[in-house]
Parts: structure tokens; C-alpha cells; sequence
């Protein structure tokens, strides 16, 4: 596949930061405990469906001490319409532990401390800086991962590998790349019928082709 030029690597990154400079993750989240739970929840299952799950968990367990002392098949009982339910339920019991019996009951805003989390790998851990912090990283989901492989930006065949060509290329405004291209995915360059006559990035377009993470 064509790779893009310096050039469009150059103008894709302005066009992307003018149309989506104030971009948001439409993850519902009122501070920084129910933002890292609904990131890890939202691992393989849309942003959706975990905003139709985290209002009854947040009423339950509004801070993470009560979550940390939740019954495991209660947590499972109200997260259950999400993918992995099970494993999540226990990830995020202990991932409370941690942060109230290491970090006094505070998520920590440090992206090496945030891994230490149960449940909380390096894209999720980049999720949660990124939306909170507006920290210059980026993350790669099955959305960045299509749009940087269908723009020639990438053909990396891991998501850590596209995350380390694309910070190496773009260098900053990381944040608003990665919601930008997280949107951009999700509603224009879908895996299946893209929607080329809205597409802004038409001109850098390589490939149809469905690239999966």
C-alpha cells in the first residue's frame, strides 16, 4: 500500500486538528474514577452501550472505597450487557483495591501508574490522560488503527507499533489527533460503507480496504 508523503502527513495533521480541536470522547464521565472505569469498560464494546451501563454502577459505587468492597457478582449482575463482563467485573474490584490502598482513594494522572491498574493497559491508560490531562500521547483503537492504515499513515500490524509511527509523525497535538481520528472512524471512515461523499480526507484516501486491530 502507498504510504503518504511528509507533505500529506503535514496537511492531514492541520486538517484534522481544524475540524476537530475541541473533540471529546462521548464517554459520560463526571471526574477521573468514572472516567478510567468507563474507558476499561469500553474495551471492545462501543462508547454506547457503556453509557447505557455506568449511570446504575456510578449510583452503586460512586467512588472507588464502595467499589472496592462491591460483591464481584453484583458488579457482574450490572455491567453484564457488556463484551468480557466477567473479567471486567473482577478488573475493576481491583482496580479500586489499588487505588485505595496505594493511591488513597485517587486515580493517579501518571500514564506508568495508571498500567499498574488492574485492567488498565497502555491504550486505556492513554485514553484516560489524554481526555483528562489533554496530555500529548496517543492511543490506538480498532478506529485510529483503520483510518491511519486507509491514509497511508501506517502498516503496522499492532496497535503499539501504529501508536509509536504515528506520535513519531505527528509529534503534537496528539490529543486532539487521536479523538479526531477516533471520530472520524466511527462516522465517516466506517470499517464497513465508508462515507467517502462526507470524507475531508478524500484526497489522502490509499484504500477502501478493512484493516482490524
Amino acid at each position: 500500500m502507498k504510504k503518504a508523503t511528509k507533505q500529506e502527513i503535514a496537511d492531514i495533521h492541520q486538517l484534522f486538528i481544524d475540524r476537530y480541536n475541541d473533540a471529546v470522547t462521548e464517554l459520560e464521565y463526571k471526574n477521573a474514577y468514572e472516567l478510567v472505569v468507563a474507558v476499561a469498560l469500553s474495551a471492545q464494546c462501543t462508547d454506547k452501550r457503556v453509557n447505557l451501563i455506568t449511570p446504575e454502577l456510578f449510583r452503586k459505587y460512586p467512588n472507588p472505597n464502595l467499589l472496592a468492597n462491591a460483591n464481584l457478582n453484583e458488579v457482574k449482575a450490572i455491567i453484564n450487557s457488556c463484551s468480557f463482563f466477567n473479567n471486567k467485573a473482577k478488573n475493576l474490584i481491583e482496580m479500586a483495591k489499588r487505588v485505595v490502598e496505594v493511591y488513597g482513594g485517587e486515580i493517579p494522572m501518571n500514564e506508568k501508574e495508571l498500567i499498574t491498574l488492574a485492567g488498565v493497559g497502555q491504550k486505556t491508560a492513554n485514553v484516560v490522560m489524554i481526555e483528562y490531562t489533554g496530555a500529548n500521547l496517543m492511543a490506538v483503537d480498532t478506529h485510529v488503527f483503520r483510518v491511519s492504515h486507509r491514509l497511508g499513515l501506517s502498516d503496522d500490524t499492532t496497535a503499539t507499533k501504529t501508536e509509536a509511527t504515528l506520535v513519531k509523525k505527528f509529534k503534537n497535538n496528539l490529543h486532539a489527533l487521536h479523538q479526531g481520528m477516533v471520530l472520524f472512524g466511527r462516522y465517516i471512515c466506517k470499517a464497513k460503507n465508508p462515507k467517502c461523499e462526507e470524507c475531508f480526507l478524500t484526497q489522502f484516501c490509499k484504500t477502501k480496504e478493512t484493516f482490524k486491530v
